[in-house]
């Protein structure tokens, strides 16, 4: 990566949801020039009031969010964890959010979409400041934390698009693939595969329920698949030296290979000390494992006892990757 000093360094995690982002932000993290909030976008935290950080506080009442607001208002910016503005669609009109509900496509449809974004006043206003208030919450992390690269785990492509055009970042993108039967179960029941091990901390932290997020099989796969292909369109426009390809099974079969490979290519030292990843500080927002307490790591194949995904996968088009 560069080390240009008028450029914060990112490392971005592409991928679809529930692909084991917040782990390998995690395990990132437990490097000594490596941090993590996990994603940077904060949206989705519903009950903030209820909503916990890793460190087991409530987010509202956690020191470091409020060392990083102090650093934010530093900087010019009014920011709080429960309307952080990082996301795209901040302040969006309707019109403006119907373009960017779309996922990434190829240049064509990209350039389609750039152009109807152009016409509209109110993104020419909004999208300058959410790339500054992007910027500056990176910043601010990194010198809360007297790191050198941030960790996004928002995975999102369309978030990536318009990261890339920062000119305050310097950008390097982590491709995590995840097998599809496995995000698919985590889909159908969020609330069981994809949260917190201890029933009272899931939801983020309140014990709320998640069953209004469940999908159907055949929705879930769509939308695994969907992800990924967002990713291909969005990488194919990239050189091949600012991306890196991972696949969570082999993070959690070997992990020190894995994360070395990715160290080397972040440009940190591949062989430097690290602890147990929930052993270093930890203020993540994202997946509920933020909020277990084993350093563990163990792949969940609990997707090979249910029936209906090994019976289906056969009539689903699980492209390879």
């Amino acid at each position: 990566m560069s080390t240009n000093p008028q450029r914060s360094r990112m490392a971005y995690l592409l991928a679809a949801s529930h692909s084991g982002s917040t782990l390998t932000a995690m395990l990132l993290n437990a490097h000594p020039q490596l941090c993590t909030v996990g994603e940077l976008k904060i949206i989705e935290l519903g009950n903030v009031e209820a909503y916990r950080c890793s460190c087991q506080r409530l987010i509202l009442e956690c020191p470091f969010w409020a060392d990083v607001a102090s650093s934010m208002k530093s900087r010019g910016f009014d920011f709080s964890i429960g309307r952080a503005g990082t996301d795209i669609r901040t302040g969006a009109s309707a019109y403006v959010r119907k373009l960017l509900n779309p996922l990434h496509r190829g240049p064509l449809l990209e350039a389609a979409r750039d152009l109807a974004l152009s016409l509209s006043p109110t993104w020419r206003r909004q999208l300058p400041r959410i790339q500054a208030v992007n910027a500056a919450l990176v910043s601010s992390v990194l010198e809360r934390r007297g790191k050198d690269v941030i960790v996004d785990s928002s995975k999102i492509g369309i978030r990536l698009k318009f990261l890339l055009r920062n000119p305050q970042l310097d950008m390097r993108i982590v491709r995590l693939v995840r097998d599809g039967r496995a995000v698919s179960l985590t889909y159908m029941d969020p609330e069981r595969f994809a949260d917190a091990k201890d029933p009272k901390l899931r939801g983020g932290g309140s014990g709320a329920s998640r069953d209004a997020e469940r999908l159907k099989i055949v929705e879930a796969a769509r939308e695994w698949r969907r992800s990924n292909e967002e990713a291909d369109a969005l990488l194919a426009r990239l050189p091949r030296s600012q991306w890196i390809m991972v696949r969570y099974e082999d993070l959690c079969r070997q992990p020190d290979a894995e994360l070395r490979r990715v160290f080397a290519f972040l440009g940190v030292d591949a062989d430097a000390p690290r602890p147990p990843f929930r052993a270093v500080e930890n203020h993540v927002v994202g997946n509920g494992m933020r909020l277990d307490t084993s350093s563990e790591i163990q792949l969940d194949e609990r997707w090979r006892k249910c029936w209906v995904l090994k019976n289906w996968q056969r009539s689903i088009k699980w492209p390879a990757m």
